[in-house]
């Protein structure tokens, strides 16, 4: 069965060669890249064709992309410069995902928000970025997934929504980010239709652990019911990672293949009861 891991389960920049080796190595079929989600760097062509290679050699696909909402290249940014930069900055992981052969990114609308901040100035931003952004994509055929946050009224998204086709734009599920409040899979039952990326990890609804499936208290039965339900055609892609876990790396990527396994099946179970 596919499943996919994070590849920033250790650590988030650096060479990831090791890590998808490791991943490779304990089962998964599947990655998400997550490397330099939160920085401002630029992947070259030469990094891009490594990463390739290193994909055949370790017989991995690419499930989705984790782009970057930058530091000083921020698409979102009231700075007009910092806003263009940030565009350049995602159409280069348009560019690797196509590239890599996966069909969506998946990008945070927000920085956290500072004390002034002008919040309808910041979404009139994002707004000029996506239309930035959406003829790059189409011609790329990669579709952009907006990730829900921590405790999320998900209003924002559902604004964007209204206003940009699906075929342009989705949403990326978060769980452990809509654990967080509690109110995320009401808010995901609403938007099914619109579902082309998970997060999948646990936590105990207070801080973002990004821990193992069936580790904290989000409710994998509701979710995996929903997820059958939804538009979701991918694998189960787990964003959980050992930051803080006294585990070693081998027992965590065994554990992880081992809970993923066990949602995936209840996702299939959840999708043929519907179908009957």
């Amino acid at each position: 069965m596919d499943l996919s891991m994070t590849t920033d389960y250790v650590t988030t920049s650096g060479c990831p060669e090791p890590y998808l080796r490791r991943i490779a190595e304990a089962g998964f079929s599947h990655v998400h890249w997550c490397h330099q989600w939160s920085t401002d760097f630029l992947y070259s062509t030469h990094e891009i064709d490594q990463v390739l290679r290193w994909l055949d050699e370790f017989g991995l696909r690419l499930v989705d992309l984790h782009a970057s909402h930058g530091v000083e290249k921020a698409w979102a940014s009231s700075r007009e410069y910092e806003r263009l930069a940030g565009v350049e900055l995602v159409k280069n992981r348009i560019e690797m995902a196509a590239r890599l052969g996966t069909d969506v990114i998946i990008l945070h609308m927000w920085r956290k928000p500072e004390p002034g901040d002008d919040m309808k100035a910041q979404r009139m931003q994002l707004r000029r970025s996506l239309d930035d952004l959406e003829r790059h994509a189409n011609d790329h055929a990669v579709r952009i997934a907006l990730e829900n946050m921590p405790f999320d009224d998900f209003e924002d998204l559902r604004m964007l929504f209204s206003e940009y086709s699906p075929d342009y734009l989705g949403l990326c599920y978060d769980s452990g980010h809509g654990n967080m409040g509690g109110e995320g899979l009401a808010h995901l039952v609403t938007l099914g239709d619109r579902l082309l990326s998970v997060h999948l990890h646990d936590n105990e609804g207070t801080s973002d652990q990004h821990g193992l499936l069936y580790s904290g208290t989000v409710d994998w039965k509701r979710l995996a019911w929903i997820m059958a339900q939804s538009a979701y055609e991918k694998c189960v892609s787990m964003e959980s990672n050992m930051r803080g876990m006294a585990m070693e790396e081998q027992a965590f990527l065994q554990e992880a293949f081992r809970t993923g396994l066990i949602f995936s099946r209840m996702v299939e179970e959840q999708r043929r009861v519907a179908s009957q």
